[in-house]
């Protein structure tokens, strides 16, 4: 099971692509072979949710360190964890000596960088050449602070169903599909032709789900690049509504809620015809479309308006971890690129570091599910084209979880565009002044 979520929902996660790389020979960080500290006992408890896939990485890492015994906390969900972090925080103790971080709730903690070891004081300025650029942007305060490891992200392509596309007269061919959409005018513009032809299947599962991929490509969503919260001072964010509700409206989408069980069992009906898919969703639609789905959907190098990711990790090193050197030695080796690909052969999360993606192994990798769609090489390539430039502030999960929910009600019937925004504009001013930490 993948780790990313919105408002309390687990995603599943099976992409499986065989790859190899390896770490810098003098990368000590990549390298297991180097010892922990002093030969003295060493415990270390590492604190993720879902699954991170790294259960043979502790024993691969203990056997190379024999002093070193590692422990995991794994809860089932990001809000347990979040729950549980935020609960030992306040109290000053109980936290692990790593702890995993969701891409949208590291900006939160970023505000309280003091909570978390600087990683610079432990090589960080050394390693950070590993990650694509904003990936460790993501982790660092305006004053230079890292405070994260990045562990995946999550490149997204256009997924999209070969036969609806057939039937409706559009091509079918990803390369061909790829032109259809550069940007989302002309993305919503294919799918109001789609609709004309195939009134009977939407053009795209959830506006949430949209929501999310087109918000997260705002230069700017809910807070100035001065920690602000923006409210309906932001055109654009309120014009990305707008597109989205005007494509509800026209038919457009398929008013599934995301992660229901209507929408997983959708996947085996012809309800919707196209979805903004990050790497690890792939194994999701074939887990959900099983045999129906086979040969029908394919992915195309394509995301409207250039890059754009959604999902991702990082493991921080809480001050009150006693032996933050230990803690931060080993978030480095877990998260150096040959244990990320490790990780991708296992559970599919696409590795943030650039040198595996210079790897054939990665670039020539197929999936069968999706026509040999040659998966390596489109997710590379979406990897590059992303340009993070948003500025997220402290309460940016919460902030969009309220959003999210709004827009929800309004493409499943429960509520007018109008007062849905308005709802979401009174609840998200009072989550943005609840003081960080409360």
């Amino acid at each position: 099971m993948a780790r990313y979520r919105t408002a309390a929902v687990a995603l599943a996660c099976s992409l499986t692509l065989l790859v190899s790389a390896c770490a810098g020979a003098d990368d000590p960080a990549g390298d297991a072979s180097v010892d922990a500290g002093d030969g003295r006992p060493v415990e270390l408890t590492i604190a993720t949710f879902n699954e991170f896939g790294y259960s043979d990485l502790y024993r691969e890492y203990e056997a190379a360190h024999p002093n070193v015994k590692i422990t995991e906390r794994r809860a089932a969900t990001v809000d347990e964890h979040i729950k549980n972090l935020e609960t030992n925080l306040a109290s000053g103790s109980g936290m692990a000596d790593i702890e995993a971080m969701e891409v949208s709730w590291i900006y939160k903690y970023l505000a309280k960088a003091d909570k978390f070891v600087d990683l610079r004081d432990h090589g960080a300025d050394e390693l950070k050449s590993r990650w694509l650029d904003w990936k460790v942007a993501s982790a660092t305060t305006s004053d230079g602070r890292i405070i994260g490891y990045g562990t995946d992200i999550g490149p997204e392509a256009i997924c999209y169903r070969r036969d609806l596309f057939a039937r409706a007269g559009l091509p079918t061919d990803r390369a061909e599909v790829a032109k259809l959409f550069p940007d989302w005018t002309s993305y919503f513009a294919a799918g109001r032709r789609f609709k004309a032809k195939m009134p009977n299947s939407a053009w795209f599962d959830s506006a949430v789900l949209t929501w999310e991929a087109m918000r997260n490509q705002l230069i700017q969503a809910y807070y100035s690049n001065q920690d602000r919260y923006l409210g309906d001072e932001n055109e654009l964010l309120k014009r990305t509504w707008d597109q989205i509700v005007a494509a509800t409206e026209d038919g457009l989408s398929a008013k599934l809620p995301a992660w229901s069980d209507a929408w997983t069992k959708a996947f085996r009906t012809d309800a919707f015809a196209t979805m903004a898919c990050p790497g690890w969703l792939l194994g999701v639609i074939a887990d959900n479309a099983g045999t129906f789905g086979k040969g029908k959907w394919d992915v195309a190098d394509v995301f409207p308006g250039g890059g754009g990711n959604w999902g991702g990790s990082y493991l921080t090193v809480p001050t009150q971890s006693t032996q933050p050197a230990e803690a931060a030695k080993l978030a480095a080796w877990l998260t150096a690129p040959e244990q990320q690909i490790k990780v991708f052969k296992k559970v599919g999360s696409f590795p943030s570091t650039v040198d595996a993606y210079e790897s054939e192994q990665v670039t020539a990798q197929v999936n069968p599910y999706f026509n040999n769609a040659p998966v390596g090489k489109i997710f590379v390539n979406r990897a590059n084209n992303v340009i993070l430039k948003q500025h997220k502030g402290p309460r940016d999960g919460e902030i969009n979880q309220v959003f999210t929910e709004a827009l929800a009600r309004v493409d499943e019937g429960k509520q007018s565009s109008s007062a849905a925004w308005k709802q979401a504009l009174r609840e998200a001013d009072k989550a943005a002044n609840t003081r960080v930490g409360n």
